[in-house]
C-alpha cells in the first residue's frame, strides 16, 4: 500500500485516474533511491562538484552593529549554480528521471529560477525540456527566459486565467497527463500530490544540515531564530528541516504586497485569510472565495505570488512549530536596499522579504542572540522590477537607448 503523503489533515494526493500510475511509480521509485546509500552519496558528489556546496553561512557584521540586537548569520544559497536553492532539488530529481528511465522533463516557474535550474539539469543530463511560465511573469523575468531557452529549454508563456505561477503549474499537469510515458514533471516546490511535497523537501534539506553544523562550528550555539521567506515552501522547508528538533524558532514570511488589507497579496497564512481547500492535487490552505474558486495574488517578488501552500508548512502552522508573518513590497524594497548598502550581497526580492521580517524584530533581541536569515536566491534576475520600483534613471535611459538601436 502507498503511502498517500498527509501532514494531519494537509496534503494526498488528489489525481486524475490517468496519473495514479506514473505517481506510483515515482512514489516507489522515490522510496528506493532514499533506501539505497549509493543514491545520497552520487547527490552529494554532484552538489559538491557541479553546483557550489556546501553553501558558506556569513557573519553580516555591518548589519549587526546597524541593528543593535542580535547577531545576523546569512545561509548563503544565492552561491548554488544557477543563483538559488532551486538547483538542489532539481539535481536530484533528475538522477530520479535517469533511473526511472524518462527522456522528457517539464516544469512551472515563477521568478524563473527553478526553470533556469531545471533547463540546466536537463542540459547536463541530455533530456529533453520543456519549461511553462505565465505571462505576467515571462515578461518581469525576461533574463531567466532568455538563459532558460540559450540552454535549450523550450519556454512557453501560458496566456490563461491570471497568468502567474499557478497557472503554469495548471499548464504543466496538463502536459503530463499526456506526455507521462517518456516524461517526468520536475515540480519545483514543496507542494503538490504526493510524493513532491516530501522529496522536494527531502533534497532541500540539505540547506538546513548544512546551516546546523555551520553555525554549531563558528558560534557553538544554535540561532534563537531562523527566518525564510515563503512561496510555495521549498527554501523555508530547507533550512527549517536543520532545526525542527532544536529550541529554536522558525519564522515563514509571506508575501505582503500592497498590505494584507489591500486585497493584492499572497500571505494564505499570515494573514489568516486563506481557508482550508483541494486544488492541483492537493489539501491545503488556499487564497480562496467562499465557492472555492482561487483568488488574484500578487508580490512584487514573482516566486512568492502562488496561491497556496505546501501542506507540511500548513501542518507546522497549527501545531504552533512555525510562526508566519508578512512583509509589504515597501519593506522588502527598502531591506533589500539596506543589504546592499551594509554589506555589499545582493538578495533576491524573495529572500528580501525574510531580510525584511528579521530587520522589524532583531533590535528587541540580546546582543548575546544568533538568528539566521536563508538568502535562497540573488536578485540578478529582479533587475527590471527593483530599477522600475526604484525609478532608476539611468536604466530607463539605457532601455529607451536599447530600444531604439533595435528599431534601427
Amino acid at each position: 500500500m502507498i503511502n498517500r503523503g498527509y501532514y494531519g489533515k494537509f496534503g494526498g494526493a488528489f489525481m486524475p485516474e490517468i496519473l495514479t500510475a506514473t505517481v506510483d511509480e515515482l512514489v516507489k521509485a522515490f522510496e528506493a533511491a532514499k533506501n539505497d546509500p549509493s543514491f545520497w552519496k552520487e547527490y552529494m558528489y554532484i552538489m559538491s562538484t557541479y553546483s557550489c556546496r556546501p553553501t558558506p553561512i556569513t557573519f553580516a557584521e555591518n548589519l549587526t552593529r546597524h541593528f543593535g540586537g542580535a547577531r545576523i548569520y546569512i545561509k548563503r544559497e544565492d552561491l548554488n549554480h544557477t543563483g538559488a536553492h532551486k538547483v538542489n532539488n532539481v539535481m536530484g530529481q533528475g538522477l530520479l528521471v535517469k533511473r526511472m528511465g524518462k527522456t522528457r522533463v517539464i516544469a512551472e516557474t515563477g521568478a524563473g529560477q527553478h526553470g533556469v535550474a531545471t533547463a540546466t539539469m536537463a542540459a547536463k543530463y541530455g533530456f529533453k525540456c520543456t519549461i511553462y511560465m505565465g505571462e505576467v511573469d515571462v515578461a518581469r523575468q525576461r533574463p531567466n527566459v532568455f538563459w532558460m531557452e540559450r540552454l535549450g529549454a523550450e519556454v512557453v508563456p501560458v496566456r490563461k486565467g491570471t497568468r502567474i505561477l499557478k497557472d503554469a503549474i495548471n499548464e504543466a499537469f496538463r502536459d503530463w497527463v499526456t506526455s507521462m510515458d517518456d516524461t517526468h514533471y520536475v515540480l519545483g516546490t514543496a507542494c503538490g500530490p504526493h510524493p513532491f511535497p516530501e522529496m522536494v523537501s527531502y533534497f532541500q534539506s540539505i540547506i538546513g544540515k548544512e546551516a546546523r553544523r555551520q553555525i554549531l562550528e563558528q558560534k557553538g550555539k544554535l540561532p534563537v531564530r531562523v527566518y525564510a521567506c515563503v512561496g510555495g515552501g521549498s527554501n523555508a522547508m530547507g533550512i527549517f528541516s536543520g532545526f525542527f528538533n532544536d529550541p529554536v524558532e522558525l519564522v515563514g514570511v509571506e508575501a505582503g504586497g500592497k498590505g494584507l488589507d489591500s486585497g493584492r497579496h499572497a500571505a494564505r497564512l499570515a494573514s489568516k485569510k486563506g481557508s482550508v481547500g483541494v486544488a492541483q492535487g492537493y489539501k491545503t490552505y488556499f487564497l480562496q472565495d467562499s465557492d472555492g474558486q482561487m483568488k488574484e495574488t500578487y508580490s512584487v517578488a514573482a516566486g512568492l505570488d502562488y496561491v497556496g501552500v505546501s501542506p507540511i508548512l500548513a501542518s507546522l502552522r497549527e501545531e504552533g512549530r512555525i510562526r508566519f508573518e508578512a512583509t509589504t513590497d515597501r519593506e522588502v524594497l527598502d531591506a533589500f536596499s539596506l543589504t546592499i548598502e551594509k554589506e555589499g550581497l545582493v538578495p533576491a526580492l524573495e529572500s528580501a522579504h525574510a531580510f525584511a521580517q528579521a530587520f522589524k524584530e532583531i533590535s528587541d533581541l540580546s546582543k548575546d542572540d544568533i538568528v539566521l536569515i536563508n538568502q535562497s536566491g540573488r536578485g540578478d534576475k529582479d533587475i527590471f522590477t527593483i530599477a522600475d520600483a526604484f525609478a532608476d534613471q539611468n536604466w530607463r535611459k539605457f532601455i529607451k537607448k536599447k530600444a531604439e538601436e533595435y528599431r534601427a
